[in-house]
Order: structure tokens, then sequence, then C-alpha cells
């Protein structure tokens, strides 16, 4: 079923513990039919982002029996930021790391089909250096490798060795040995694919911007420099936000948090303007980021909706963009302000709630002149918001 406000929200954050305690031998195979054979059976019509990342991970632990690239690999990572694999692989001068270079790129390619993404987005597969006892040197144990776990409510996932063993790791007890992720460049994806969205609406006119003479240029019977001065639109202001579950495993890092904001444009159609938020990156922690939210100037109701969601890894952008416009092309306008924000829900296919973008929160009927701290209607989160009026140069 479609998720809306009252669907129950899932389970808390899992903690960034983990262990290894069951070995599983894997056959070794190559590095492309690992990655088209671990995605297929998800999306049905190639493979998928977590498949991609699952033959990446067991390619590049298998590389680590290399001494000089595994040596390179734990220099790079040692600062806790993580690193831009294609990069990091056509960087190299190691006869392991150059090898992964060439597969490395043809994921990222798969990476960028697979979002629905344009195909010069650049490098977004990366990996990263996790627990504890990698960075305690804990031990000069053999590093595992996996493909950072997008399930929220998942206890376990799979991590490889330099000798294609799978290791499956629990979610509540510390590895002794380091831990490296394998996952997308969340902040990246989220840009390119909202800038595709973008472009779903604009091809068919669902965020249409208010003609010049419709923005609010101040008292008609004032002054050309007291207009002048007054000249600008109204908007409403983010002035602080928190969310108590991001909806991003807590192994994995960072969450990636988008809006769509959705009303009635100037020309009667319903519109969607969508919001990057790259710093609301962190469960339970309140942030002030002086954002504007709703540009009041593009709508012709004094009322819009918000939906917040989450990039969880295989998000397809062109069809998340697909899906919202022909969902809202078949909705006009009645002369009364209609929320749009369960048509928005509505229109995500059922399986994207599992591993995709995930429904953190929404705010129906946000009027021009709300105020003050406004709850989610799923009682995940909530915004302070005021109006705020920018002034034209």
């Amino acid at each position: 079923m479609a998720l809306t406000a009252s669907t129950p929200l899932r389970t808390a954050l899992i903690g960034v513990a983990l262990s290894a305690t069951v070995l599983v031998p894997l056959q070794s195979t190559a590095f492309a039919a690992q990655t088209a054979t671990a995605g297929a059976a998800t999306t049905g019509t190639g493979p998928s982002v977590a498949g991609i990342e699952d033959g990446t991970a067991r390619a590049l632990a298998k590389s680590l029996a290399d001494e000089a690239w595994k040596r390179q690999l734990g220099a790079a990572a040692s600062g806790g930021d993580a690193v831009d694999l294609r990069a990091l692989t056509e960087g190299t001068r190691t006869a392991a790391g150059r090898g992964l270079a060439s597969p490395v790129a043809e994921a990222d390619r798969a990476v960028a089909a697979a979002k629905g993404l344009p195909s010069d987005v650049g490098s977004l597969l990366r990996v990263s250096l996790v627990a504890p006892a990698a960075k305690t040197g804990a031990g000069h144990a053999a590093p595992l490798v996996a493909a950072a776990p997008s399930d929220d409510d998942g206890t376990a996932f799979t991590a490889y060795d330099s000798r294609g063993t799978a290791h499956v790791l629990h979610t509540d007890e510390a590895p002794d040995r380091p831990l490296y992720l394998v996952d997308v460049d969340g902040a990246k994806a989220v840009s390119a694919g909202l800038e595709v969205v973008g472009e779903a609406l604009a091809a068919k006119g669902l965020d249409v911007p208010a003609p010049a003479s419709e923005v609010n240029a101040g008292p008609a019977k004032a002054s050309s420099s007291a207009a002048a001065a007054t000249a600008g639109i109204d908007t409403t202001l983010i002035d602080s936000v928190r969310i108590a579950d991001v909806k991003e495993p807590g192994i994995k890092g960072d969450a990636e948090i988008f809006t769509l904001v959705t009303g009635f444009g100037k020309d009667g159609k319903p519109r969607v303007d969508t919001v990057e938020m790259p710093y609301l990156n962190k469960a339970a922690t309140t942030y002030y980021p002086n954002q504007v939210l709703v540009n009041w100037s593009n709508y012709k109701y004094g009322m819009a909706d918000a939906v917040m969601m989450e990039d969880d890894g295989d998000t397809d952008y062109r069809a998340l963009a697909k899906a919202v416009v022909t969902v809202l092309l078949t909705i006009t306008d009645q002369g009364v302000y209609i929320p749009l924000a369960d048509a928005v829900l509505d229109a995500v296919p059922t399986s994207w709630w599992t591993d995709d973008p995930d429904y953190v929160d929404s705010w129906y009927t946000l009027a021009k002149s709300t105020k003050g701290t406004r709850n989610g209607a799923a009682a995940n989160g909530w915004i302070n918001v005021s109006p705020y009026f920018v002034p034209q140069l």
C-alpha cells in the first residue's frame, strides 16, 4: 500500500555496532558478473544500486590482498571522510588498484543509470573506514569490505574479506577488525536527482514561475522610489528544524534529505518545488538553516504542503519524477486550495518504501502567514518557520 502520513513510522536508527559471526564461502566470479547478478533480482530491468555496491565491495575486498594497495587505501580513508573510489583507483600506482579502475568507472555509470541520473554526473561510488577497531589499530587483522546497508530495520548485512569469503555482520556487537563501507555520494546524487525531477516538472509545466508582473511590487500608489524599495517576494523561512529519525541506518552515516513543496501555481496547475537540505543529516539534532522553504510568488493560494524524504540508495529520480508528474496532471484547480501531499506520496510505488526514498515527515497547509513551530503529520519531526520578505536588489 502507498505510505501516507498515518502509516506507522519505521523503528529507530540502528546502532553502529557490528559483529562478524558467520562465515559463508563464496565462489570467485568476475567483477561485472557479480555486480549484474547481485542487483538484477531487485529491479527486474538491470542491476540495482545495492547490487552494484555489493559487487564493488566484494571486488575491493579481494584487491586488498595486495599489501601496497591495502596500505594506500588505509591511508586515504584514515581521516574519517569518504574517499572517491574512482579517483583513488585511477590515481594509484599499485597493480591491484589499477586493476579496479575500469570496473569502478563502469560501476559508476551503472549507478547513474540505476538512479535515473545523467551519464555525465561523474563519480558516485565512494569508500569510508568505519568501526572502532579500524581507528584504534586493533589489530593488524585483514579488513572487511561491505556495501553500506540501506535497510533501516535490518539487523545484519554482508561483508567480504580478501579471500572472497562472506561475513555476516550483526548490528549489536563491535567487530575486531577494520571495516570499509562502499556507498554512493548521497549529496551529489540528491543534487543531480532533483535537477532531473525539476526538468521533468518543467517539461509538463508543473514548475512555471510567476510572471514578473505578479511578484509583489509594493503599494500601487507608491512613488517609483518607494515601490522599488518594497519590491521583492514573500517567502516562508525555516528558522530551525529537528527530525527524530532521519531514516538512515546509523552505520551508513549521514542522511540525504530533500523536500518536495507542492501547491497550485499561478496558472492553476499543481506545481512542485524541490528543496535540498544537505545540512539535515543527523537524527535528534536541531539545525538552524535560515533556509527558504516556500516562494509564495509562485503559488496561486496562500497555502502549500511539504513532503520531506530521504534518499536511501536505490532512488530512481527519473521514475520518481514520472510518477509524481503523472499523478499531478490528473488534479485540476477547483477554485479552492487542495492539499497535494497525499497525492505525491501515493504516486511513489509501494516497493520504493523498502530501500529507496524514505518518507520522513510531511506538513500540510503551511500558510503564507504561518509562524512558529509546526509538528509533522507523522510525528517524526518539527519545523519552526516564519514569514520572510526578500527585497529586490
